[in-house]
């Protein structure tokens, strides 16, 4: 598999499109919420109906769009075309998001809905086609690991840009307007992710080509679901993006509420989880070279939940050192499984194949995208009723009910979820050994795609 080594400029180009990606994604998990309550100011009542329907139209953009990658192809490949040619009206999306119109409550929430939903459309065209990359980058499944080892620590980076660079520039630009701050902050952002997407398109590579068979949607959803190893991710990454979505949610309120911080403080708590999640990424490609990956993916996520009852238990209102310790460990540990989790898709697309004999890829990867709009619908309704439920009032002082719910959304329930995803893995039977045996009988039976 010597023609299947990927260089590090191209391992390096392959993660700058996850850390664009990232501009969107670690805004909606860690500062969306906030922003919309405390700066764009939307009632959690409408925000919880929001979050829920833009997911959905989000599952249905991801759909689409992996039918069309399964139909499209072009002289420079089947994904990297799309990182091209949406790459500007993806930025445009992301900064008319955090835009805040001068306008009445209800004309507002419209102009809420409306770019929140073509923000996710535009993400879904940039996004599927980059999940689908590895796939495509190279055959040798250690490759594909490094390369998501790669992509998954540029992805926290582009999340620590945003917990750093937004806070400080919409306070240093706003003027005393955080909305007008956050505007300029998130154009900033949005203009790295347009220059990232095409960093990523220049400088990668698709060597495989899969040869994949025209079928309806309903036979694809018939094929994937005798994948049952792939129906295990699937409930891995709806459980597991809840108790992210709702911890990276609240973790703000927790900082600036619970803990009595101010701006700076904050900043630097969500920083310090991010930072955690850089140097997990580090350390999961090298503990994964000698210990088993789909064990490093079980225990860590029920050590998720242990860590998530300490700081429940331990951590008081303005204990903010040892809720600093804490958040770092928990972050450290949560994402040692993220680089598995990325490389496994594509071998459980493979598993697919030697057992029913279809290539079913770019609905696989788009379901995969699509159960993670699922669990951050749920996580983002989930979060909206419950601030709504703790009568979460913003920019005053909280009253003991709401911070104790502040409290849980931060701690026990993504710990719960963590905890499921931990368990569910042990369902999930591809490791090392088995996909090697996999690899070999694609190649008997003439599977292996060039």
């Amino acid at each position: 598999m010597s023609n299947q080594k990927m260089s590090l400029l191209e391992k390096v180009g392959f993660g700058a499109g996850d850390m664009a990606l990232n501009v969107v994604i670690s805004s909606m998990m860690l500062i969306i919420t906030f922003f919309y309550t405390d700066i764009y100011g939307l009632k959690t009542v409408d925000l919880a109906m929001m979050f829920g329907v833009v997911k959905f139209v989000g599952a249905m953009a991801d759909l689409t769009m992996g039918q069309i990658t399964d139909r499209f192809t072009s002289r420079w490949g089947r994904y990297r075309p799309w990182l091209l040619l949406l790459a500007v009206p993806y930025g445009l999306s992301v900064f008319f998001v955090f835009t805040t119109p001068d306008w009445g409550y209800s004309a507002k929430l419209v102009w809420a809905y409306s770019t929140y939903i073509i923000m996710t459309i535009m993400t879904a065209g940039v996004g599927i086609p980059y999940i689908s990359l590895p796939s495509a980058l190279s055959k040798d499944p250690q490759e594909t690991l490094s390369a998501n080892g790669y992509r998954l620590f540029f992805a926290k980076i582009g999340a620590f840009m945003v917990t750093v660079i937004v806070p400080l520039l919409s306070e240093r630009w706003g003027g005393g307007n955080a909305a007008a701050g956050y505007q300029f902050a998130m154009a900033v952002m949005a203009g790295m992710g347009v220059l990232l997407f095409l960093f990523c398109f220049f400088t990668t590579r698709e060597r495989v080509q899969h040869v994949v068979q025209r079928q309806s949607l309903w036979e694809q959803v018939k094929v994937l679901v005798k994948n049952d190893q792939w129906l295990i991710l699937c409930g891995v990454c709806v459980t597991g993006t809840i108790g992210y979505v709702v911890r990276g949610s609240v973790a703000i309120y927790y900082a600036k509420y619970y803990l009595g911080a101010d701006g700076p403080t904050i900043s630097a708590f969500l920083s310090t989880g991010v930072v955690a999640a850089i140097l997990s990424m580090v350390a999961s490609t090298w503990i994964t070279k000698f210990y088993c990956k789909v064990n490093l993916f079980r225990w860590t996520q029920i050590g998720v939940g242990a860590l998530s009852a300490a700081i429940y238990f331990f951590v008081g209102p303005g204990d903010t050192m040892l809720a600093f310790v804490l958040y770092f460990l928990l972050s450290f540990v949560v994402d040692l499984h993220a680089p598995v989790f990325w490389s496994a898709i594509a071998e459980t697309i493979d598993y697919g194949v030697v057992k029913t004999g279809k290539r079913v890829s770019g609905f696989a990867f788009g379901g995969i995208s699509v159960c993670q709009k699922a669990g951050m619908g749920i996580a983002g309704v989930l979060v909206g009723k419950l601030l709504t439920h703790f009568a979460y009032v913003p920019n005053v002082e909280q009253t003991a009910y709401a911070l104790h719910g502040i409290v849980l959304m931060m701690t026990l329930i993504p710990g719960f979820f963590h905890t499921v995803m931990g368990l569910l893995m042990f369902k999930y039977r591809i490791n090392d050994k088995y996909y090697t045996e996999v690899k070999a009988e694609m190649g008997v039976k003439g599977y292996v795609a060039v």
